[in-house]
């Protein structure tokens, strides 16, 4: 008997000791073992005192010319976005009556004037701007400055994109870099080349990134679902792997301020019944925003510290790619907003606000700054609407005179 307990005994200690290695070589196969116990460590959000306010951005890696395909294809992908997004987003309203927002964070390298002179048309009826998307390798920081800077001008003399800083007149941008790689963050210096690119990001006016999260990639940061500023550490690569969180009370410090999007695990959708999926707020048609997806971004309760009423959702995609269209101009869309719309929008416990990256970006400084009320009228808190954008009027006025300025833009039914 007691040699039966033993073998029974070492027969669970072995197959608990392979269960274990089973389970490190799949969170390493995901680079999970970089986040994954900031996950596991994370703290509830605190209790708020009257309703929580949700601003919600869509950031796109737009990319026409992804796949290197032809003229026309990058044709046909721009112009189903020219008509499809229009007639989607005008069937949706926050509590602003206003529509949802999508930021076009455009490539340098794929600029096309006929391309963006139609998203710039979008921008002006209401429904979005224009911001910065760089894939780059092996790059100098003359060469990235130079790029940089010549874009800059060109979207906003050319296409009415980016906002000039009100005390100093330099245009200032939002980022998202290519292939996640911020700041030279692949363990193999691809993709990117500078070290010290969020002190280059800074000098060349950009308020904010946005490119996280980026798991499963090995790219993804330590710290995860936070706003925080990431202080450059120009001999070393990764620097915004930590920071210091946004904070009410707060002043800027550091390099450059990181906007992330929700990261975490999803154990309704398992990979082979076991391993739970990682939730990166990546939208596509393997991935559609259904409610249960949502209702994961809200809990995640992303907030500036002191704020935690005001919580702050941004979601990403690759809206080019013909295979997630469907998904992102139809009716998954549509369920995500109807959701968003009915169940995070009763005025009592929630309230929706749709904000663009920079909209985003001015809430954020404003609750930094202690603002408090409706965070929708702090959407042009530091930096104004590009000129190329229609101006959203005041979010203080009654509903019924807010719905009237929807109505009042060209292109809103």
């Amino acid at each position: 008997m007691n040699q039966f307990l033993g073998v029974a005994g070492l027969a669970l200690i072995i197959l608990v000791a392979a269960f274990c290695v089973v389970a490190w070589l799949a969170i390493r196969s995901r680079n999970m073992q970089v986040w994954l116990g900031s996950y596991l460590r994370r703290r509830p959000r605190a209790a708020v005192k009257g309703p929580t306010h949700i601003m919600f951005c869509f950031v796109d890696h737009y990319e026409p010319a992804w796949g290197r395909v032809d003229l026309e294809t990058q044709r046909r992908r721009v112009d189903r976005w020219h008509t499809g997004y229009p007639a989607m987003a005008s069937r949706h309203r926050d509590a602003d009556g206003r529509p949802p927002q999508h930021t076009f964070f455009y490539p340098e390298e794929e600029y096309l004037p006929e391309h963006l002179d139609k998203i710039a048309g979008l921008c002006a009826q209401g429904y979005g701007e224009i911001e910065i998307h760089l894939h780059h390798d092996n790059d100098t920081p003359e060469n990235f400055c130079a790029t940089i800077s010549r874009f800059n001008e060109l979207l906003h003399a050319r296409h009415g994109a980016l906002s000039r800083d009100p005390q100093t007149g330099q245009l200032r941008f939002g980022f998202i870099h290519g292939n996640w790689s911020l700041d030279n963050s692949r363990a193999d210096g691809r993709w990117c080349g500078l070290n010290n690119e969020l002190i280059l990001l800074r000098e060349l006016g950009c308020y904010a990134d946005f490119t996280l999260p980026s798991a499963p990639s090995e790219t993804q940061t330590r710290t995860i679902n936070a706003i925080y500023y990431a202080t450059d550490d120009p001999c070393c690569p990764k620097s915004h792997n930590t920071g210091t969180p946004v904070k009410v009370g707060g002043t800027a410090s550091g390099d450059l301020m990181i906007v992330q999007g929700p990261l975490g695990l999803d154990w309704k959708r398992r990979r082979k019944l076991i391993m739970p999926r990682i939730e990166n707020s990546d939208v596509r048609h393997s991935c559609p925003p259904t409610p249960e997806r949502v209702d994961a971004w809200v809990r995640t309760g992303i907030h500036v510290e002191g704020r935690p009423d005001w919580i702050f959702i941004k979601i990403h995609t690759h809206g080019t790619q013909e295979r997630d269209m469907d998904t992102l101009l139809g009716d998954p869309m549509h369920a995500m907003h109807d959701h968003l719309e009915t169940t995070y929008n009763d005025g009592q416990r929630h309230v929706l606000h749709y904000v663009t990256s920079r909209e985003m970006y001015n809430i954020i400084k404003a609750a930094e700054a202690g603002m408090q009320g409706n965070p929708a009228r702090y959407r042009d808190f530091e930096l104004p609407p590009p000129p190329g954008v229609a101006r959203w009027t005041s979010p203080a006025l009654s509903p019924d005179r807010a719905t009237e300025a929807v109505a009042d833009i060209p292109g809103m039914e």
